[in-house]
């Protein structure tokens, strides 16, 4: 194993108040609400629709809800399914499952029922959390797959009276917006009995450091699904990198932070949810990302702190300058899961009068490794520095056991706090991804000599559309059912708005034509909306090595040149 120190030159890079390194981490995430809740009880920590929970109110209701669940039964060391959008109850549910010693697995919500049944058959979970409009997805699941505890959540509850009473109106929009947030369901425990529900007494065991606290899915590189397991350490760790990146905001100190990302994903986790309530924050929470309601709550309470990906920043900026709302106040964005265009850094930081700086990460890694200082020395084009206590080196792809020469392109590994020690019972899988406890991002990277790293190229040929990860052999899988294809390739294309593009380019089976928006409309019942190829392509045949392999390289090159009016590359 190596075990030497490698050079860090990026600690120079450092912003004023950014420490080298930090102390180990003690007890578990139950922690972070406990000590806001003691340190900050009538601060507000959620925000939903104008309505807001107190630090003491959210503590009482984690307790109530982990009595709840264990009474429900569930023990120890139990996987528990959370399929539920940004909402109070998920903060609450999150907390409650790892009270109990149980372990958090979040799901997508929009999940088709396909896709959330692949990710059930790895994890078992017999207890799931789940919002009324997802309740049938997981009650059509088979037999040999049964969920028997079911809690359905109405998200509609944790409103306002006010607005609760206008989703009730007899009229169409208000009857519309109502059954785009709740669905009636039968035959499970609702939300209202767990968190009504005598506290977990104190007696109950709490979660040590090092348990497993969250099963956290990535698409990887084949569309299998594989879970990260992540310890309370990693989460723990994770976001004291964060808190000590940005010295400026003062814990308690009024700070506000807005999840607009979906919390089911490992960049809103911990940005939203962990660091969030570490800091004492108030989390405005929006059930999904819309420019208005951002802006109205923004006249009142900037951001503080808001994690956001690249199209949310476009959207927010052209909607504040179309309705003349000032995005003033609004102190630090972060920017992840795809590049950072320089040409919306500029208006973005002009129009807020704060930073917007690019991080980087991944699921294996709680997920954040790196990020850009919160100064005047970020390195637009990169993904920052490593955070303290992150070690990085830049290795041979072909021998990831040797360094390549200073400021040659090589793969990212990296090994620190936050480095999850592999997927939920994948053992093999695990060893594959580590090389002398060093983790393979799969990545291929440069990095100055000031420390800064920008990614050149990726091994894993995973598309990031919207900052989401789409593996195109689960997409290839879907569209190959179709009886009008024989062959299929799925690759993603640069997008200015999204990051990349989910293309597909087909062959048909013999005698059929392919009717592209029937093929894009098949693919919808079978998948969420941003993995369904935004274009099709119909070929007569896919380039191939000699073993048969499809290029996707070559596929995704001659696309581009055909959208951008140029030949098609050999």
């Amino acid at each position: 194993m190596t075990t030497y120190d490698p050079p860090r030159p990026w600690i120079r890079s450092y912003a004023h108040g950014v420490p080298e390194d930090l102390p180990p981490v003690t007890g578990s995430l139950i922690d972070i609400v406990a000590a806001s809740a003691r340190d900050y009880p009538d601060a507000p920590a959620l925000q939903f629709f104008g309505r807001t929970t107190s630090y003491r109110d959210l503590q009482e209701q984690i307790d109530r809800a982990a009595g709840g669940l264990r009474a429900l039964g569930v023990q120890a060391g139990d996987p528990v399914a959370i399929v539920l959008p940004n909402c109070p109850q998920h903060i609450v549910a999150f907390y409650a499952v790892l009270r109990v010693g149980a372990v958090v697995v979040e799901h997508n919500p929009l999940y088709t029922p396909r896709e959330l049944r692949k990710q059930f058959e790895d994890h078992g979970a017999k207890t799931a959390i789940v919002w009324s409009k997802a309740v049938k997805t997981v009650q059509a699941f088979p037999d040999d797959l049964a969920v028997p505890r079911i809690v359905s959540v109405d998200v509609t509850t944790a409103m306002p009276l006010a607005t609760r009473l206008a989703l009730r109106l007899p009229i169409a929009k208000a009857r519309e917006s109502r059954r785009a947030l709740h669905e009636r369901v039968q035959d499970t425990t609702p939300w209202e009995g767990i968190v009504g529900a005598d506290p977990l007494p104190d007696g109950v065991p709490r979660p040590h450091t090092d348990d497993l606290a969250i099963i956290q899915y990535t698409s990887g590189t084949t569309g299998t699904p594989k879970g990260a397991a992540l310890t309370h350490r990693n989460l723990l760790s994770n976001a004291a990198q964060a808190r000590a990146w940005v010295p400026s905001i003062v814990r308690g100190d009024g700070c506000v932070v807005y999840a607009v990302l979906p919390m089911f994903h490992a960049y809103g986790l911990t940005l939203c949810l962990t660091f969030a309530m570490s800091m004492g924050a108030r989390l405005v929470l929006f059930p999904r990302f819309d420019p208005d309601m951002v802006l109205t709550v923004t006249k009142k309470h900037p951001a503080t702190f808001l994690p956001l990906v690249p199209p949310i920043a476009e959207r927010l900026l052209s909607a504040a300058r179309e309705k003349g709302v000032s995005l003033a106040g609004t102190a630090i964005a972060i920017s992840g899961a795809m590049a950072l265009p320089h040409e919306l850094v500029v208006p973005f930081e002009a129009a807020t009068g704060g930073y917007l700086v690019e991080g980087y990460g991944l699921s294996e890694c709680s997920p954040v490794l790196m990020a850009n200082p919160v100064a005047e020395n970020r390195v637009p084009g990169t993904v920052g520095l490593p955070l303290p206590g992150t070690e990085c080196r830049v290795v041979d792809p072909e021998d990831p056991t040797k360094d390549v020469p200073p400021g040659t392109r090589g793969e990212l590994v990296v090994r620190g706090p936050q480095v999850f020690q592999g997927y939920y019972g994948k053992p093999e899988e695990s060893d594959a991804v580590f090389v002398d406890g060093w983790f393979r991002t799969g990545d291929i990277v440069t990095i100055d000599d000031a420390g800064f790293v920008r990614i050149v190229d990726r091994i894993k040929e995973l598309i990031i559309t919207g900052g989401f990860n789409v593996a195109p052999t689960e997409v290839e899988g879907a569209l190959r059912q179709h009886p009008d294809i024989e062959d299929v390739a799925v690759v993603g294309i640069p997008d200015e708005h999204s990051g990349e593009q989910v293309v597909a380019a087909v062959v048909p089976t013999a005698g059929r034509d392919v009717d592209v928006d029937a093929i894009r409309e098949y693919a919808r019942g079978i998948l969420t909306p941003y993995k369904v190829p935004r274009r099709i392509f119909v070929v007569d045949e896919l380039p191939k090595s000699l073993i048969g392999k499809v290029l996707r390289r070559q596929v995704r090159d001659r696309i581009i040149a055909l959208t951008t009016g140029g030949a098609p590359a050999a």
